[in-house]
């Protein structure tokens, strides 16, 4: 991975749940595979399909809908903008017709359990990998992919290029702003007199857009967010996949919204902004702004990558709190927020990893606090040393955490999960606005090494396999490995 390749836009993707590592990489990875490898002029001379999930994708597969975005890459569909309503009709229809239309241009027959094979082995790169054979009336053409979090994905004939982001595809290109440590945006900031992180980040992202486009597309991506806080607080019912976990997010805002009138996303948001709340009921806010998120997540909703699904909700609450309680709140803030938190993500991204099969839960919830935190510190009006110090915080009291999905579903612990890492990250946030920068004793590069570390050390059952912790205390038998 070149690190100059890197956006901040990179951390924020906007797909479906899910996962973003078993999900929305796998999905990424089949639109590559027909649309890049083989070519759509290609497409018609295929006879079969074939796709073999290892590792992670196996183990947790069939919880985390692995098979189900397979498929819609399959057909060609567009994780960004498919009609989420409609995935589970058109899944059930290429089960019963047993064929499937590849980029909707070719069918050919597709049996579900004989073209989709599990096989529980990691393969050395990674432990998210699958391999997509295409077969032609004459030879076949196979790629091995790594889905290596965050939708990001690699594969084995370029191993070395930049993994792809679903929109954009940049390719790696040169820039005055080399950042690879807190460290060099530290140095930036200060040569370069820059006040935030976030106006770092507006002069990086130069090399791509305009500083008004880069601060309308970080708008753009806190209206989905914005949309999926509000979807998910108005949904009730039990979440798919066996474990029957009801939404509990809806309950909670009803209780505290009370009989107040809004009709949209926007006037709720400002009938929250206006209500006076007692103190309490603020950390029930943010609970419920991370519920929400989460709950659309496991339903196969529209979320963003935070930086992956499964940390979907942490800053959208996060900055949803700063939107509905911050006496200093300021609408501009709202871009700012996102591009800083990118930038933090980037970080991890770098020297680490935002993968749950790599680092575990620490990986996903603890890089999306950490994010959250420095966003925040930013906008309540500490230095980017502060906004660092408060990255640095909350990743600390995540080190270890582990991932072990229930079922291989992403709903317990994860749902709860988000509640605590957007809880941390405002508490990160106010203990880096009364700390001193110089006699912080731990730096946020030299946490992301002890992460780094950890992750490594890790025994593998706690890495998103389902073979350990809570996922071996309530075994639902949901993988086929």
């Amino acid at each position: 991975m070149n690190n100059d390749s890197l956006s901040v836009f990179d951390m924020f993707k906007v797909g479906v749940g899910p996962s973003s590592s078993h999900t929305l990489g796998p999905w990424n990875a089949m639109l590559h595979f027909l649309g890049n490898r083989i070519g759509k002029g290609q497409i018609s001379n295929i006879r079969k399909i074939e796709v073999e999930l290892y590792g992670s994708l196996c183990k947790t597969g069939i919880g985390h809908g692995t098979d189900i975005a397979v498929m819609m890459g399959f057909l060609g569909e567009l994780p960004h903008i498919t009609d989420t309503e409609l995935i589970g009709a058109k899944i059930q229809h290429i089960k019963a017709s047993k064929s499937i239309n590849l980029f909707g241009i070719h069918k050919i027959g597709f049996i579900y359990k004989e073209n989709i094979l599990f096989k529980p082995e990691n393969l050395p790169y990674h432990p998210n990998a699958l391999i997509v054979t295409a077969y032609f009336d004459l030879g076949s053409d196979s790629e091995t992919y790594y889905s290596v979090g965050g939708g990001f994905i690699e594969w084995e004939s370029a191993i070395s290029a930049p993994s792809i982001n679903q929109d954009d595809n940049m390719a790696a290109v040169i820039t005055q702003y080399s950042v690879s440590k807190a460290k060099d945006i530290i140095r930036y900031c200060e040569s370069m007199d820059y006040a935030s992180i976030s106006d770092f980040v507006i002069n990086r992202e130069k090399q791509w857009r305009t500083p008004e486009a880069t601060l309308d597309r970080a708008r753009s991506i806190w209206d989905v967010m914005k949309d999926c806080i509000f979807k998910g607080c108005h949904s009730e019912g039990i979440l798919p996949g066996g474990l029957d976990v009801h939404r509990r997010s809806k309950k909670i805002v009803d209780k505290l919204m009370q009989e107040t009138d809004y009709s949209d996303v926007d006037s709720w948001v400002k009938a929250i902004r206006t209500k006076v709340h007692p103190h309490q009921d603020i950390f029930k806010w943010v609970s419920a702004f991370a519920l929400a998120v989460n709950e659309q997540n496991a339903a196969f909703g529209r979320v963003v990558t935070a930086p992956t699904n499964g940390a979907a909700g942490v800053i959208p609450a996060v900055l949803m709190y700063y939107v509905s309680f911050s006496e200093n709140y300021k609408e501009e803030n709202i871009s700012r927020f996102l591009l800083c938190a990118g930038q933090v993500g980037i970080l991890f991204k770098i020297n680490a990893t935002i993968s749950a099969a790599m680092g575990g839960c620490q990986a996903e919830i603890g890089v999306s606090s950490a994010m959250a935190a420095a966003a925040l510190t930013e906008c309540l009006g500490g230095t980017f040393r502060q906004a660092l110090v408060a990255a640095e915080i909350a990743m600390e009291h995540h080190l270890g955490m582990t991932c072990d999905p229930v079922g291989g579903l992403v709903q317990i612990p994860c749902i709860e999960r988000n509640s605590m890492g957007a809880i941390k990250a405002i508490n990160a946030a106010y203990l880096a606005m009364e700390t001193e920068p110089s006699n912080a004793k731990v730096d946020l590069d030299e946490v992301i090494l002890a992460m780094w570390e950890t992750a490594k050390d890790m025994n593998n059952k706690y890495k998103e396999t389902a073979e350990g912790g809570l996922a071996v205390q309530i075994p639902i038998g949901l993988s086929e490995c």
